[in-house]
């Protein structure tokens, strides 16, 4: 990470979230990516892979807290930041920084929607600006699957939504090889390889 401006003041938690309510003028995401202040140093602040974020070892149990936080989120290559036009802090997210907890569907086949709901009460359609996607683990081959929220800024879908997800998943053949996965907003997202799941089935 860069090193911190040498005269800005030892950053707090109080201070980004006062910082970040005088800079949103509006409900949502603040407009970090316009935003250009100096790096300040890291904050004491992790997002587990559960999705609970912590300060200084404790987890916020205020979720108009989180969801502020969350609000001026940035990620800029591999490193997340809470950005506010007068300050920049690096904090450790050991996954996906949002958790997908729940999906509603509208429509069917090749035109439905997916949207999904994530733990900051975000709403985000899978589309192609906005993909879903499956990361498969090589050594265990369990699925971790992904939404793009924003600006590079991923929800992982929870165990029982993707259960779900499995449910609706169809047949769709790429390039002449056949694969398992979703339609959402006319866009097909692989999940896993036909020949694969129907080996692990029996079929």
């Amino acid at each position: 990470m860069t090193k911190p401006d040498q005269n800005s003041v030892t950053p707090t938690a109080d201070g980004i979230a006062a910082a970040a309510t005088r800079a949103i003028k509006s409900r949502g995401p603040a407009p970090v990516h316009l935003w250009n202040p100096p790096f300040c140093g890291d904050l004491d602040i992790r997002i587990a892979r559960d999705g609970t974020w912590f300060y200084l070892g404790s987890p916020i149990g205020r979720k108009p807290l989180v969801k502020l936080f969350a609000s001026i989120l940035r990620k800029d290559g591999e490193d997340y930041f809470l950005v506010t036009p007068v300050e920049k802090v690096g904090i450790t997210v050991e996954d996906a920084p949002f958790i997908a907890v729940d999906f509603t569907v509208s429509g069917q086949g090749k035109d439905q929607e997916v949207t999904f709901i994530t733990n900051v009460d975000d709403r985000v359609i899978a589309t192609a600006v906005t993909p879903f996607r499956v990361e498969i683990d090589p050594a265990t081959k369990a699925p971790s699957p992904y939404i793009l929220v924003r600006n590079n800024l991923e929800a992982k879908i929870d165990r029982k939504s993707f259960y779900r997800l499995v449910e609706i998943c169809t047949r769709h053949e790429i390039n002449g090889v056949g694969w398992f996965g979703l339609w959402s907003s006319g866009q097909f997202f692989p999940v896993i390889l036909a020949s694969e799941l129907e080996g692990n089935t029996g079929r």
